[in-house]
């Protein structure tokens, strides 16, 4: 088996998965017996040289690993893994529409679920195609397994029809990849990917497999023993740490808690929340992180970043100490790094140490995994503040809490009194409710559904994040469904995103996915549209999609063409009436078109490139932070917090 090297960064000193998740896999000899698990966490049956070609060792390998669901596409040189397949009684395959679906639909399933998502393609085109979703794995750290079919050992490198090198194109975009040359390494290989993708930092993995070694005769025998000897992913963090880190808690007066993804793909909500109310500090969550600690929390200031809340912003530029967990300081979030958070000590957390002072320097840098950070930094919090006793946060919190209440999320009503897209959505979440997962696209309407759904559980949110995929809402909510069957699934969706997989509406139709997509047309890709309207002096180049003037497509007729509902809104008074509509329907999936206007634009916003103290509420209206005074009218914000005040109503 040739293998490519693990992503930098993933490895450290000691063995094991992160507290609380089953390893998923077998593990080698020098761990304990007892991590032998499959991914439903039940101990493997032992199962020695069962006669088998490399096509049944594949599908008994899924099997026994755990493996529920297949999102795939079939073709040459994966067909046949395809036979098998169709005997097996405990892994479902889902038949995509293309295979960026596929890729799109194992990340929503592996987000909304936790468990390793799985994707299915041939050679070439069909492999090149998983592209752009593992990309998107990669960037948002999701437990992904790509199975790739390859052209035949002695045709590799020869140019062959659909021959690509996909484990060379995807080198820098996974975990780890492999292209398998015996099939007796098969049952090895699915284990490590599948404990490489969900342990240590999750990612995508990519396993491609040529032809002839599906056809070739071998035995099956598991569980296999892994072969991963650098890799030991560090999860319990250093106790000196812990203590630094407790000690400059109780000295600052102007903490924040700046908590990333990583908490939540720690599984470690309940621990965030102890710390949280243990410490008294604000709560910030990035937009990899919505879920993860309530929005109803008292202590919980929203969003950070570009298009943050002015008090999750404010707080951290006025921070005396960050406490990062499971973030990564990324560009959306601290704008202009060299003006980010000038005054503040940090404290940052990670179970990758290639993300720590990479993009700011760490006074206590910690590496493990974020449930285990959290639980010994509560205990030695609550040691230390039995000795020291409590700091006082009252000041801080006058400080913030005044932003909190001046500024609060809001919008203004369209001029021309087309419908809002940010009353839509907050009513959408007014009306599914918490206990829904909300699976959004890239752009105008990602950001409007970060803001004005209130997320109060961890995984009712998914999103993509670090890559920006448009086409990724409509199958990641396909694999969410498919995963969590008993939950309400709703896709709020872009009329460009849209476009871009809706095809995946007919797998959802025909394999009893019912869905609900909202999709928010404004005729234009939005997002562009306010950048050019901001930045180009409204020169509008090749943003208008017509879907306004021409209603090309037709969402509607589109929907019922693949065998959904579908369902037109063009006014306010209308928008609670079909939305509970949707929620009716269960047969099915549904595809509501909300028609809004086309100049709605997202607030507040911190310009690309600008520092987060250039942040403005609305179009030249820019908070004051020192003095809590505005450099403009407050006229358009009174306005637009009273509609916030109205929609949650």
């Amino acid at each position: 088996m040739t293998t490519a090297p693990s992503r930098s960064g993933s490895t450290g000193p000691k063995p094991g998965p992160p507290p609380g998740r089953s390893a998923s896999v077998p593990t080698s000899r020098a761990d304990s017996p007892a991590a032998t698990r499959t991914d439903a966490g039940v101990p493997g049956p032992r199962i020695v040289d069962e006669p088998a070609t490399g096509a049944q060792s594949l599908v008994r390998s899924l099997e026994e690993i755990g493996c529920e669901v297949v999102f795939g596409l079939p073709g040459g040189t994966i067909l046949p893994a395809y036979d098998p397949l169709l005997d097996s009684t405990r892994v479902r395959h889902i038949l995509v529409r293309h295979e960026q679906g596929a890729g799109h639909a194992a990340t929503g399933y592996a987000q909304a679920t936790g468990k390793v998502g799985v994707c299915m393609a041939t050679s070439g085109p069909g492999a090149t195609n998983l592209v752009t979703p593992i990309a998107d794995a990669h960037m948002d750290s999701v437990p992904l397994v790509a199975i790739t079919g390859q052209q035949t050992r002695p045709l590799i490198g020869t140019d062959a029809f659909q021959e690509a090198d996909i484990t060379g194109i995807t080198l820098p975009v996974t975990k780890h990849n492999m292209l398998v040359t015996d099939p007796a390494e098969i049952p090895r290989a699915i284990a490590e990917a599948f404990h490489l993708a969900s342990t240590g930092r999750p990612g995508p993995v990519l396993v491609d497999i040529p032809k002839d070694v599906l056809q070739e005769q071998t035995t099956f025998s598991w569980p296999p023993e892994l072969q991963l000897p650098g890799y030991r992913p560090t999860t319990r963090p250093h106790g000196k740490q812990i203590r630094e880190a407790a000690r400059l808690i109780r000295e600052s007066r102007k903490p924040v808690l700046y908590v990333g993804g990583g908490v939540l793909k720690a599984e470690a909500a309940a621990e965030l929340k102890e710390l949280a109310e243990l410490t008294g500090a604000p709560v910030v969550t990035t937009l990899m992180a919505r879920g993860v600690f309530p929005d109803s929390h008292p202590q919980h200031l929203g969003m950070p970043g570009m298009h943050g809340t002015v008090a999750a912003v404010a707080a951290m530029q006025r921070s005396d100490l960050l406490v990062a967990l499971g973030s990564r300081f990324d560009d959306r979030v601290t704008g202009k790094l060299d003006s980010f958070a000038p005054g503040a000590k940090v404290v940052h957390a990670d179970i990758d140490p290639a993300e720590i002072s990479k993009n700011r320097r760490a006074d206590v840098p910690i590496v493990g995994d974020c449930r285990e950070v959290l639980t010994e930094l509560i205990e030695t919090v609550r040691a230390d503040r039995a000795e020291h006793g409590e700091p006082d946060l009252s000041g801080w919190w006058r400080q913030v809490g005044g932003l909190r209440d001046r500024y609060p999320l809001g919008w203004t009503e369209p001029a021309d009194g087309s419908l809002s897209p940010e009353y839509v959505i907050s009513r959408i979440g007014a009306i599914a409710g918490p206990d829904a997962i909300y699976a959004a696209g890239v752009g105008q309407h990602q950001m409007w559904a970060a803001q004005f759904v209130r997320y109060e559980k961890p995984r009712t949110w998914l999103n993509s994040g670090g890559l920006g995929t448009m086409g990724y809402a409509v199958p990641a909510a396909m694999g969410a469904k498919v995963g969590e069957p008993d939950t309400v699934v709703w896709c709020i969706d872009g009329d460009g995103c849209f476009q871009m997989t809706n095809q995946e509406l007919a797998t959802c139709a025909i394999e009893g996915i019912p869905i609900k997509v909202a999709v928010i047309n404004n005729g234009n890709l939005g997002m562009v549209r306010q950048w050019q309207n901001l930045f180009y002096g409204e020169r509008y180049s090749n943003t208008d999609l017509n879907t306004h003037k021409l209603r090309i497509p037709d969402f509607p007729m589109l929907a019922e063409a693949m065998g959904c509902v579908g369902i037109r809104c063009e006014s306010a008074e209308d928008v609670d009436r079909v939305i509970h509509q949707a929620m009716e329907i269960d047969d099915r999936p549904v595809v509501v078109e909300f028609v809004v206007g086309a100049d709605a634009q997202v607030w507040p916003m911190v310009a690309a490139g600008m520092g987060n103290d250039e942040i403005k509420v609305a179009r030249d209206i820019r908070p004051e932070f020192d003095n809590d005074e505005l450099a403009a009218s407050v006229d358009d914000v009174g306005e637009m917090t009273e509609k916030a005040l109205e929609s949650d109503q």
